[in-house]
C-alpha cells in the first residue's frame, strides 16, 4: 500500500509563523507551536493526518 504524502500546512489557514527561531511554525486551530511543520507534529505523534486542516 502506498503511503500518503503529510498534508501541506502551507496551504491551511491556521498555519502561522512565529518568528522565533526555537519555534517558527505554529497552528491557531491545535493552538501549538514547534520547530517543525505542525502537520508533521500531529502525524508523528498521533499516528494520523491532521484532522482540522482548512485549505486556503
Amino acid at each position: 500500500m502506498k503511503e500518503q504524502a503529510p498534508l501541506n500546512c502551507f496551504k491551511c489557514r491556521h498555519l502561522f509563523i512565529t518568528h522565533k527561531p526555537e519555534h517558527p511554525y505554529g497552528c491557531h486551530a491545535m493552538g501549538f507551536k514547534s520547530k517543525q511543520i505542525p502537520s508533521l507534529v500531529v502525524k508523528r505523534d498521533s499516528g494520523m493526518d491532521c484532522q482540522l486542516f482548512s485549505a486556503k
